[in-house]
């Protein structure tokens, strides 16, 4: 430590850090939170915008509008709404925003000045001495502090818009399947009836002797299975309510919620590919995100750089006084000397974390146009499939059925080849009701991949045909 003379340049040097300092300590917090640039992300890719629920309780407005949206059977769009009003995971990612914000405005203000105080006597002398330390690296590099505590803060707004974005897709995805769940356990119902009035019958025939006991046998073995059946369509109604319930964060009366009996009608006409991957670069926010961290790792690079040897370096005002002596005053620099480390480990380490970042910012664009391409595949062939059941195999299925009933009539067929015919029916009205979930779930995907994230990875799995429900009759 150096004590000198306190001369009137370096009076004016400390009055001019501790007007740094005061302005520094100015720094303060946005009015919105970084919750204006969450909401207008999610609402371009959604339709639907993001608000954080307040922290003191008073949320009757959110209250009523999720009482009023679940008056009513739940559309896509409206447990969506549901979803980003109430889902808790949501709210805790969106809390993240305040965490961002705080380190923001914490880098914009100075570490608080050091005091010491020191007080010596003996000898009938007594010296005392106080200093006033300022940070003066830390005022030097708080402009590169704050640029990379605003990306971060960006980072965070990014990676709040996702979650949301991601939660929208889930729901839509999860009501599709609730819809669907619903539809087919309705029509394993019917089957159940068929094969409980198919047993019933072969019963009474085998009792007069108009049936063989293997005849008997695989009717009953058919109602058996036609009642499993049912019960694993009844639970997976159930799983697929829950889990939109789940996204949509609803309990007790809430989970009384209404969906129609039906899944939407295909579209007329089916998106075309066009220039999908430029889309989604522009539009993908894990790509935006890669590349604001990869700026964020370049910025804080600089920074290594520059406290990489002086990492420590404090001036203050000091004042040092004895017994019968006159007031000293001066000043005092406190420096770390590189003896040891001249930093060369930190800025190596600084130097691998960028080049990591930049190799996932290109694996992230790689990986993001493959999931569009995909997607879009997904998209489309499971567009074509529904519409070959509804415009094909079900008028088909409804013209055999027909048929079939003709030839009864006209005693050319046994009552057990009825039966089987209307299981097959309802079998192929069920893998119907099931592409057309696939389609609309598809399409969820496509819009996740160009806007969102990326959409799942979709493997589209072979229905069994529709004639093997009557099989063996």
């Amino acid at each position: 430590m150096m004590t000198t003379p306190f001369p009137k340049p370096a009076l004016r040097t400390v009055a001019a850090g501790a007007m740094l300092l005061l302005m520094g300590g100015c720094a303060s917090f946005s009015r919105d939170g970084g919750m204006d640039a969450v909401s207008d992300l999610t609402a371009q890719r959604t339709g639907q915008d993001v608000r954080l629920q307040k922290a003191n309780g008073d949320n009757t407005a959110a209250e009523a509008a999720l009482n009023q949206l679940l008056k009513e059977p739940l559309t896509p769009d409206s447990a969506v709404r549901v979803a980003l009003l109430n889902n808790r995971s949501l709210r805790a990612s969106l809390a993240e925003l305040g965490v961002a914000e705080a380190d923001l405005v914490q880098a914009g203000r100075m570490a608080n000045p050091g005091f010491s105080f020191s007080r010596m006597s003996g000898g009938g002398e007594t010296e005392i001495e106080r200093s006033l330390m300022f940070d003066l690296v830390g005022l030097l590099t708080m402009p590169i502090r704050r640029d990379i505590e605003s990306r971060r803060f960006e980072s965070a707004k990014l990676a709040a818009a996702n979650e949301a974005v991601r939660l929208a897709a889930d729901t839509r995805k999860a009501w599709f399947r609730a819809v669907a769940a619903a539809q087919s356990a309705q029509y394993a119902g019917q089957v159940r009836e068929a094969a409980e009035a198919s047993a019933e019958l072969a019963q009474r025939m085998a009792k007069v002797g108009h049936l063989s006991s293997l005849d008997q046998a695989r009717e009953q073995a058919f109602s058996v299975e036609a009642a499993a059946q049912l019960a694993r369509a009844r639970h997976n109604t159930t799983a697929a309510r829950e889990q939109l319930a789940r996204l949509m964060g609803v309990w007790g009366e809430h989970t009384a919620f209404r969906l129609p009996e039906r899944l939407p009608e295909l579209p007329a006409t089916v998106r075309q590919p066009g220039n999908i991957e430029s889309l989604a670069m522009q539009q993908r926010l894990d790509v935006r995100l890669a590349k604001l961290d990869t700026e964020s790792t370049a910025r804080a690079l600089g920074l290594t750089r520059a406290t990489g040897v002086i990492n420590v370096l404090e001036a203050g005002y000091v004042n040092a006084s004895k017994s019968g002596a006159p007031r000293e005053n001066g000043y005092e620099i406190e420096l770390a000397l590189p003896l040891f480390d001249w930093g060369g480990a930190k800025v190596a380490k600084a130097e691998m974390l960028y080049m990591g970042a930049v190799h996932r910012t290109a694996a992230t664009a790689v990986n993001a146009r493959s999931q569009v391409r995909e997607a879009y595949s997904a998209y489309r062939s499971s567009y074509d499939v529904a519409r070959q059941y509804r415009d094909e195999l079900v008028p088909l299925r409804k013209k055999i059925s027909e048929e079939t009933l003709l030839r009864y009539n006209g005693m050319l067929m046994s009552v057990f080849e009825l039966l089987a015919d209307a299981r097959a029916q309802i079998a192929g009205v069920n893998a119907a009701i099931e592409a057309q979930r696939d389609f609309w779930i598809a399409e969820s995907e496509l819009q996740a991949a160009i806007s969102g994230s990326g959409g799942a990875s979709i493997s589209m799995v072979s229905t069994p045909a529709a004639g093997d429900a009557g099989a063996g009759h």
